[in-house]
């Protein structure tokens, strides 16, 4: 538990915090990887094999995340609390209910597309997972945040959120920020560290290679 305003007050959400962060994190690395792989001709380094196993890795941590969301679902509902279980009920018919219906989506849904082989295998079908299942994440982040401040044991202190101007920039600018270090990283930095292409080397179809 890390509160006690309902939604904080469970011991299931510091397990499922991390599932949910190797999930996420590995959903933007598809993300960056992919377009990365194409632009720069990184085939013959970040090999399909490689692709497909962190879709394997995001299918498990997305079932994990899933269970999160059963068991926090399940156990408002088990305990007789009445302020988790309104909590739960809340978000699922409350004035936020698009939001936490849309993560549910993200974030158990499509990922279920992972389990066939020809959407592990394909480029495409790997990023669009990635971006749905980074919509989700951030989805996640909002929900857990806003639906348990908006509505707490004081009715008098409800109250609905609304993205201000200065909100969305500071949305808008982190996320441009991180495009513009990782463009930084990439042009002053290895994208592979050295040790990996010695390893890899050998192995690459490199053309006009033969030879030297």
């Amino acid at each position: 538990a890390i509160g006690i305003v309902p939604g904080w007050h469970a011991t299931i959400v510091p397990p499922y915090f991390v599932a949910g962060a190797i999930y996420a994190g590995f959903a933007m690395v598809l993300t960056l990887a992919i377009p990365l792989r194409k632009i720069y001709g990184l085939e013959d380094f970040i090999t399909m094999r490689h692709l497909e196993n962190m879709g394997k890795v995001t299918l498990l941590t997305g079932l994990i995340v899933a269970y999160g969301y059963m068991s926090e679902a399940f156990f408002g509902w088990y305990s007789a609390n009445k302020y988790e279980g309104f909590m739960i009920w809340n978000r699922m018919t409350g004035p936020y209910w698009p939001y936490y219906w849309t993560l549910v989506f993200c974030n158990i849904i499509t990922p279920q597309w992972l389990w066939l082989k020809r959407v592990r295998t394909s480029t495409v079908g790997l990023f669009l997972v990635a971006m749905v299942v980074n919509v989700g994440m951030w989805l996640e982040r909002f929900v857990i945040v806003i639906t348990s401040l908006h509505r707490d044991f004081l009715p008098s202190s409800w109250g609905m959120y609304y993205p201000t101007m200065w909100d969305w920039m500071t949305f808008f600018g982190t996320i441009g920020l991180f495009i513009t270090l990782f463009f930084l990283f990439i042009r002053a930095l290895p994208m592979i560290s050295i040790f990996e292409m010695r390893t890899l080397a050998p192995d690459a179809n490199v053309p006009g290679g033969e030879g030297h």
